[in-house]
């Protein structure tokens, strides 16, 4: 194994201004850093992180636990948060919790004995982080809630803004004269789900529509809400793999967007502008999201006693023309 001793020697420094030049502990010549430098990248020296770390005091790692599904949204999410780690010097430990509270658990203890800095984590379906969390607060680890946000107010939080953006959809449509306006939703018990449907009902109550529970789907289709004896025409999608089954559903039932069936979507799609009629979505502040979840992050581990910070973020409208306009 290469030691710093033999960066040292091929240097013609001492190990000490090695160490200097690696943990940026005391200013270094810019010949001398550079020669140190070459040495590094010639011999190919990574380092001993763990002992580093206890001379330190932290690994300069943060954990991230979210569910590694097929979505670009979180694709994009994770590439975010580690750009934003990567420019404050940190590097990025990844786990997959797959969104059950059990490798939610195992994934957040993995991560602690990893003994990162500190932990971003997208809670699991149906407890919220109800498992974890109260075992991260109670061991003082520096945590932030990415996306899928609680109503505590005592961790730090960032995500999207759910329920007015939501409610900004149904009120569109229902000024274009719709009033069977459904919503078709995915994952229960996912916090963003159940905002969205609170935005959903909001919307209606604003446009002076009743509640009507069988104009709601839970379960990701669209057709419940088209076979009823009062189809709905116009239909908000809550997540972008809703939209894609919706579109799927409209096609094989010869429906045309905004002329059979106006439609709307939470999530911003790379596809939106390549169907026909283009698809009026809401698109997710996704990388301000995931670089202030990084943010958050490094001012609690630079000061635990900071007040706790909930932060949404509003989606942006992309008006198109599958809504009817």
């Amino acid at each position: 194994m290469v030691t710093m001793r033999d960066v040292a020697a091929l240097a013609g420094v001492s190990i000490t201004t090695v160490s200097h030049v690696i943990n940026e502990t005391r200013p270094v010549a810019g010949d001398t850093r550079e020669r140190v430098q070459k040495a590094i990248d010639e011999t190919g020296y990574t380092g001993d992180a763990i002992a580093r770390s206890l001379v330190m005091g932290g690994t300069k790692s943060l954990g991230l636990a979210v569910s590694l599904v097929s979505h670009p949204y979180f694709a994009e999410l994770i590439a975010a948060i580690e750009s934003e780690a990567t420019r404050n010097g940190y590097s990025l430990v990844l786990i997959d919790t797959r969104d059950t509270p059990e490798s939610e658990q195992t994934a957040v203890r993995t991560l602690r004995s990893r003994r990162v800095d500190g932990l971003l984590l997208t809670p699991s379906a149906g407890t919220g982080g109800s498992l974890v969390l109260p075992e991260l607060k109670r061991l003082n680890i520096p945590t932030v809630l990415v996306d899928r946000l609680t109503v505590a107010k005592d961790i730090d939080q960032v995500g999207p803004e759910n329920v007015q953006a939501t409610s900004g959809l149904v009120k569109h449509l229902a000024e274009l004269g719709h009033r069977r306006i459904g919503i078709v939703c995915g994952q229960v018990g996912v916090a963003t789900t159940e905002e969205r449907i609170l935005g959903y009902r909001l919307g209606l109550g604003r446009a002076g529509l009743k509640w009507d529970e069988a104009l709601v789907s839970q379960s990701g289709w669209l057709a419940p809400l088209l076979d009823q004896e009062d189809p709905a025409t116009a239909v908000v999608a809550a997540d972008h793999l809703v939209t894609v089954g919706m579109l799927h559903e409209a096609r094989a039932r010869g429906l045309k967007l905004g002329t059979d069936l106006a439609v709307v979507a939470y999530d911003e799609v790379e596809w939106a502008t390549l169907i026909e009629p283009p698809l009026t979505t809401l698109a997710q502040p996704v990388e301000e999201i995931g670089r202030t979840a990084v943010k958050l992050l490094l001012s609690r581990i630079a000061d635990p006693q900071r007040p706790p910070e909930t932060i949404r973020l509003a989606p942006s409208l992309r008006h198109r023309q599958s809504c009817g306009c």
